[in-house]
């Protein structure tokens, strides 16, 4: 994925003049290459690669507005300028002790699809803040919050972002991810049983650099870093097993393109 990110983005210097245009249409549709290094799971200390596309549409009377590189897959049904809602919705990866040995005897948990909306607001020309809350449908069971900042500058074709960020997990959230049952502690050897508790998981913060070639092409390099807090550091699979800093490195290639009439 890595490969196709750089080529791709090396091709676009090649492109023809008429590339250039603003596409045409009555929507225009955004496709995106991701490609990230991130914790294997949360709390790991342990590191994977990951490369998945991403979809997101808008109007073509919608100027398009800055997105962080870090927001989660979403859909503005109210944009009014300064203030936008709509659904929004995550996927976490499965956690599985057969793919982690320091993980032997603690419950696994499965993949995650979480539901939800987000609010975001431009209080200033440059500041943006954007609150998300979702509910998982399956996986951790769980219901979690994103709370982030965003300040936004642009120098010609670069766009630059940095903001800190807090998540928080509801009981369910952080009992799948962080606790451990009495008899998982005794088959691992290692971990301690710990009853965990719902609050704010972790506090960080993001920091992105956009490239636009022309309207069409896009290149984002971004990096988070969350610190784990509250009962998700204090949890064996942290302190013991893991760690409580958890960073993320990505980058995103962004292909946009005009669409008639849906």
């Amino acid at each position: 994925m890595t490969r196709f990110l750089t080529t791709a983005a090396l091709a676009t210097l090649l492109v023809s003049p008429a590339l250039a245009q603003e596409p045409a249409g009555d929507w225009i549709v955004t496709l995106r290459g991701n490609a990230k290094v991130q914790p294997s799971y949360p709390g790991a200390k342990s590191y994977g690669v990951m490369g998945f596309p991403s979809l997101s549409f808008r109007r073509a009377t919608t100027p398009q507005r800055f997105t962080a590189p870090d927001d989660n897959i979403s859909f503005a049904l109210y944009d009014g300028g300064w203030l936008k809602a709509g659904p929004s919705a995550r996927f976490m990866g499965a956690r599985r002790a057969k793919d982690h040995r320091e993980l032997t005897g603690i419950h696994d948990v499965n993949w995650t699809l979480e539901l939800g909306g987000f609010v975001e607001l431009w209080p200033m020309e440059k500041i943006r803040g954007r609150l998300d809350l979702r509910q998982a449908v399956n996986g951790h069971n769980g219901f979690v919050a994103d709370l982030g900042l965003d300040y936004v500058e642009t120098a010609g074709a670069w766009t630059f972002s940095i903001g800190p960020r807090v998540s928080y997990g509801d009981q369910r959230f952080m009992r799948s991810w962080f606790g451990v049952t009495p008899a998982e502690a005794l088959a691992n050897g290692r971990a301690t049983a710990f009853n965990a508790s719902s609050g704010v998981s972790s506090v960080g913060g993001t920091v992105g650099a956009t490239y636009t070639f022309n309207p069409q092409w896009q290149l984002t390099a971004y990096a988070r870093y969350d610190h784990l807090t509250g009962s998700a550091a204090r949890s064996p699979v942290v302190r013991i097993l893991g760690s409580e800093s958890q960073a993320t490195f990505g980058l995103k290639l962004a292909y946009s393109f005009g669409v008639k009439g849906f």
